[in-house]
């Protein structure tokens, strides 16, 4: 169901990001690795999205690349896709332009006005459309998804579907809808916190801290109780509306059960994360590994993934 390969033990994606001081070092991961062989490299807006994948098109050759994603609050239709379309040929069809709406919070310190999302990200498309006679042709588009209503639009207006976070016990339910004649071109894949860690423990408690941010979204939320952690969704509610700030994130973190965790991230030995990898492969969905390291930063954690499939 996606345009990579669906051996279930294949090499995943990664989630690389191009941080201040650390950009070429970055790209010399993505060089290494197209060498191994991983099917892709998906790009987080931080540290500029856009800026790296221009780079990805001139330091890769063979390599898919996007982003995941550009928030479509930050430019203008015709800007995005005038260096969409560029990337894209300069790439030589390597690259795909994730969009999305982002989170209330990113909005508001844009100072942007917005309508709703579905109907705002539907206009967005069809501008870049609309201005593919002067860019030139644009590359795949995929939306960021995570509810049902975005992931029927993904569908209709677009080439695929970028999750972050999401469920692997409810992902099949969504997958199931996907029209037949979609089930072999339409790009799925999911953005999924990963650590590859003996200590389990510490692998939780570092995931905790990651998706402390996410549990404060009301969509993040809304989507969890879809995939049925109700429970849970009621508790981490009642943490935010009665709980001191100084003390949120901790209680927050209590509150996110390890049957969850488990379901929405991948920790583990080095056979537990591959084996967590080839379930999402089976369910249609390609993973993104968002790679994290109890004893290192971004950098450790990636060389630590390239081990795990040496």
């Amino acid at each position: 169901m996606t345009q990579f390969p669906t051996n279930p033990y294949s090499k995943p994606a990664i989630s690389i990001v191009a941080t201040p001081t650390k950009r070429n070092a970055i790209l010399e991961l993505a060089q290494k690795a197209e060498q191994l062989g991983f099917e892709g490299l998906a790009c987080p807006s931080l540290g500029g999205t856009m800026a790296l994948c221009t780079s990805l098109a001139h330091s890769t050759n063979t390599i898919h690349f996007w982003t995941s994603i550009q928030p479509m609050y930050y430019s203008h239709p015709v800007e995005t896709a005038n260096t969409a379309a560029h990337i894209h040929e300069i790439s030589r069809g390597r690259f795909g332009l994730g969009i999305g709406v982002s989170h209330g919070p990113v909005v508001q310190r844009l100072g942007v006005e917005t309508g709703k999302p579905l109907s705002d990200i539907s206009n967005y498309v069809a501008a870049m459309r609309a201005n593919e006679r002067f860019s030139g042709e644009l590359p795949p588009i995929y939306l960021a998804t995570l509810r049902d209503k975005m992931f029927a639009l993904s569908h209709q207006i677009s080439e695929g579907a970028i999750w972050a976070n999401a469920s692997l016990r409810d992902i099949g339910r969504q997958v199931a809808t996907l029209p037949a004649e979609k089930q072999s071109t339409f790009f799925m894949s999911n953005m999924v916190p990963t650590i590859i860690s003996e200590d389990v423990d510490a692998a939780l408690a570092l995931h905790r801290k990651t998706l402390t941010g996410y549990v404060s979204l009301p969509n993040y939320r809304n989507y969890w109780r879809t995939a049925g952690y109700v429970d849970e969704m009621d508790a981490i509610e009642h943490v935010l509306a009665t709980t001191p700030k100084e003390s949120m994130a901790e209680t927050l973190q209590a509150k996110m059960s390890d049957s969850w965790l488990r379901d929405c991230t991948i920790s583990g030995s080095v056979s537990q994360v591959r084996d967590q990898f080839a379930a999402w492969a089976n369910a249609g969905v390609l993973p993104i590994a968002v790679m994290s390291s109890t004893t290192g930063g971004q950098a450790k954690a990636i060389s630590e993934l390239f081990d795990a499939f040496a």
